[in-house]
């Protein structure tokens, strides 16, 4: 198995996969994807910018999927871009042939296997922070798992959650997701379990500080020693 540190511009990912031409295709994939990206928002600054629902130009597949999740989910378009990205370099891996591929965007993770998998949760400093994992049975297609964070990081966030982590397989959806559910935090508990989870949404797992709160269908979940070393992070 090979893990590599990528980072291009302000993408940092984390890329594990067997082969080392997987890996490439990831990286190639995720330049595109940023650099597609990047012509929208010079064409349109607010894309980028806004916190809420926009539409995307017709012709960018990346910009498309951020959109849709932004506005099923009721964010910004680039609430979801980890996800979108990581999302376009595991697809990428699969057209290489990759059955074992995983991206890690800064905690928006993207997972085939064909293998079962464990992955840590970072929740700041909530004491539920690094003693615990989900276990991820071998996944034929594509899965997103998507963290946000209004302790942890510096993405903007209206909400208290240490940890929100969404499961889908739209990876988009799964970021924006939630982002959307961390900004709700801090309110009334009832009132942000409330219909979890939503429409293309396998399940919602809530931190916050020595709480959890769980919709929808989890993973399950193990005691665990996480090796923080693994963080994906700027070097």
């Amino acid at each position: 198995m090979i893990r590599e540190h990528f980072q291009y511009r302000t993408t940092i990912t984390s890329i594990i996969a067997d082969r080392q031409d997987h890996i490439d295709a990831a990286k190639e994939a995720m330049i595109a994807a940023r650099t597609e990206l990047e012509r929208v928002i010079a064409i349109d600054p607010f894309f980028g910018m806004t916190f809420e629902p926009y539409p995307a130009p017709a012709g960018s597949c990346v910009a498309e999927r951020m959109a849709d999740a932004g506005a099923r989910a009721g964010v910004g378009p680039m609430a979801a871009v980890a996800g979108t990205i990581a999302w376009a370099g595991v697809e990428a891996m699969q057209r290489a042939g990759a059955e074992f591929a995983i991206i890690d965007n800064g905690g928006d993770i993207a997972v085939l296997s064909d293998r079962t998998v464990k992955i840590g949760l970072y929740a700041g400093t909530s004491p539920i922070s690094g003693t615990c994992a989900f276990v991820l049975p071998p996944q034929e297609e594509i899965l997103g798992v998507c963290t946000s964070s209004a302790t942890v990081g510096p993405s903007v966030s209206f909400g208290t959650a240490d940890a929100v982590t969404v499961f889908s397989r739209n990876v988009s959806l799964a970021d924006a997701w939630a982002t959307s559910i961390c900004n709700r935090t801090g309110r009334n508990e009832d009132d942000v379990l409330a219909g979890l989870p939503p429409e293309g949404i396998d399940g919602v797992f809530i931190v916050l500080g020595d709480r959890i709160s769980c919709r929808g269908e989890i993973p399950e979940v193990i005691s665990a020693d996480v090796d923080l070393s693994l963080i994906t992070s700027g070097r």
